[in-house]
């Protein structure tokens, strides 16, 4: 089955978590970089048309482009361990405008009230191995990037599926 996603791409956290995601994040096989994830699950890709294209590009040019930093581990619960963004506001912007402009979509398929922007080391894996990696990177922040674009995806739970089909400027 094939999904698609609206993901901010961090380059410059892959140095730092890459060989962690390798192996405690399921979506870096699938072929997703590190990132920070805006709407999960997004439209069907067979819903995505030439409209709801230029819909998302207009809610994501809505928000304008920053600069953020990732000086912290956290986690949610004892299963996801993650890079926490600061200042998180341009992220929260970006979920709240493409929300907004696809309220069929809520974050997560509407899983939490409030979504919480973060960057994925781990999920799902054996506590140990997640405590190791969310130590281990903790030595090497923080990460610093520029949000300048975000990026919709499209794959399936196959190795390698999935790709980037579109990139989509911030303002």
């Amino acid at each position: 089955m094939s999904e698609s996603a609206v993901i901010v791409p961090v380059p410059e956290a892959e140095p730092v978590v890459g060989e962690f995601r390798a192996s405690l994040d399921r979506s870096a096989g699938w072929g997703v970089p590190a990132h920070v994830t805006v709407i999960y699950p997004f439209l069907a890709p067979d819903r995505l048309g030439l409209d709801e294209l230029r819909r998302l590009r207009d809610a994501v040019r809505s928000v304008p482009r920053f600069d953020v930093s990732f000086p912290e581990v956290r986690w949610f619960a004892d299963t996801v361990v993650w890079l926490a963004p600061h200042p998180a506001d341009g992220f929260r912007a970006l979920i709240d405008a493409v929300w907004s402009a696809f309220p069929e979509c809520p974050p997560y398929g509407g899983a939490f009230d409030t979504p919480v922007p973060h960057l994925t080391i781990g999920d799902d894996a054996a506590l140990d191995a997640l405590s190791a990696a969310g130590d281990a990177v903790s030595r090497r922040l923080p990460v610093t990037a520029s949000v300048q674009v975000a990026h919709l995806f499209q794959g399936s739970a196959t190795p390698g599926a999935w790709r980037s089909v579109a990139e989509l400027p911030l303002g």
